[in-house]
């Protein structure tokens, strides 16, 4: 059995674990490292504009601050609807993993344009700016959201029924 903080040390009235949100935002930039180089890729191929490797950390920085907020933004979420709210791993991953996507949307915006070549020369806070003028900064945000809440909702139910049958089959340990 884990570390369990205090309610006395935790944030905001005692919802927020800083554990949670420290475990979150690191494993957040973890994910970023990895899934950077990717994302550029597969954004450029998107919207069909040349790449070369050199250009393949291009918007990692960008990625690593929305993963970071991303995954720490879902763990909070989780840990804060474990402690008021009883439901299914389903609708519990789907739903936090959609607050969390709400609270990062903006930053994957800014993130797949910088990385697209078309923004070349502007910064994180420019490509943010123009995005919220012209309205595009909650752009494309129902498929996102649907495919999220697919997809986390689908992950938590396999994962609690795969842990459950493994305590089951090997003890709980």
């Amino acid at each position: 059995q884990g570390y369990k903080t205090a309610p006395d040390e935790r944030w905001f009235g005692g919802m927020i674990d800083p554990q949670v949100v420290v475990a979150g935002y690191l494993g957040g930039i973890g994910r970023g490292i990895v899934e950077g180089p990717f994302e550029m890729v597969k954004v450029r191929q998107q919207v069909q504009h040349e790449w070369n490797f050199t250009e393949v950390l291009k918007g990692s920085g960008t990625t690593l601050l929305r993963n970071s907020f991303l995954f720490s933004s879902f763990v909070v979420y989780m840990d804060i609807s474990k402690q008021y709210i009883h439901l299914s791993p389903f609708w519990m991953g789907g739903i936090c993993a959609n607050c969390a996507w709400l609270t990062v949307w903006p930053l994957d915006v800014v993130k797949s344009r910088m990385q697209s070549g078309n923004y070349e020369g502007k910064s994180l806070w420019q490509v943010l700016l123009e995005a919220q003028r012209s309205g595009h900064l909650y752009r494309g945000l129902i498929p996102g959201l649907t495919r999220s809440f697919i997809a986390n909702g689908t992950s938590m139910e396999v994962y609690h029924f795969v842990e459950k049958e493994l305590k089951r089959q090997w003890g709980k340990h």
